[in-house]
C-alpha cells in the first residue's frame, strides 16, 4: 500500500517538479484591477527551491579586470542607459543560464541607476522587463535612482535574485 501511495504521488508530482516557476506563487492584493497595466509583481512567495543570489551586473563584461581599466569602461559604459542596461541583462541571462536558471525562476530585480532624468525609470523598466516578457513574468523589482555607482560612466547596476529547484 505504501508503495502504491507514493508511487502514486511521484506521478502526480512529477510533471510539476519537472516545471520551472512552479515553486513561486504571485501575491496579489484582493482589489487587483488586471486592467492596470504593471511591470511587476508586488510580491512573489517562494514555496520551494534553493535561493541565488546574482551579484550586482554592469554593462562591463562579467569577467573584467579589477581595477577597471580605462578602454574597458570607455568602450562598454557608454553614456546610454538602454545600451548598458540590455549588456546587463545579457550578462545576467548568461549567469542564470549557467546556474540552470531561466528568467522565469526570478524573484526579485534590484535596478540602480545614476544621473536620473525624466523618463528614465519608464525606459530602464521596459528594457528589464522585454526579458522577462517572453515567459509572461513578473519579478518583484526595485527601481531607485542613486548617487554613484562603480565607475562614474557606469548609468546601471542590476542585481538578481532567483529561486531555482536544483
Amino acid at each position: 500500500m505504501k508503495l502504491a501511495l507514493a508511487a502514486a504521488l511521484f506521478v502526480l508530482a512529477g510533471p510539476a517538479l519537472a516545471q520551472r516557476g512552479n515553486n513561486l506563487e504571485v501575491i496579489n492584493h484582493p482589489d487587483y484591477d488586471k486592467s492596470v497595466f504593471m511591470p511587476f509583481s508586488p510580491a512573489i512567495k517562494v514555496k520551494s527551491g534553493k535561493i541565488l543570489w546574482l551579484a550586482g551586473g554592469t554593462a562591463l563584461p562579467v569577467y573584467h579586470d579589477h581595477p577597471h581599466k580605462r578602454e574597458q569602461v570607455l568602450q562598454y559604459l557608454t553614456n546610454d542607459l538602454e545600451a548598458q542596461i540590455k549588456r546587463t541583462m545579457d550578462g545576467i541571462m548568461e549567469t542564470l543560464k549557467a546556474a540552470n536558471a531561466s528568467p522565469k525562476d526570478v524573484v526579485h530585480v534590484f535596478i540602480f541607476r545614476t544621473r536620473p532624468r525624466a523618463g528614465d525609470i519608464g525606459r530602464a523598466s521596459a528594457v528589464v522587463n522585454s526579458y522577462f516578457a517572453p515567459y509572461n513574468h513578473k519579478p518583484a523589482t526595485t527601481n531607485m535612482a542613486v548617487l554613484e555607482l562603480g565607475e562614474p560612466e557606469q548609468l546601471v547596476e542590476i542585481q538578481v535574485v532567483a529561486v531555482v529547484d536544483n
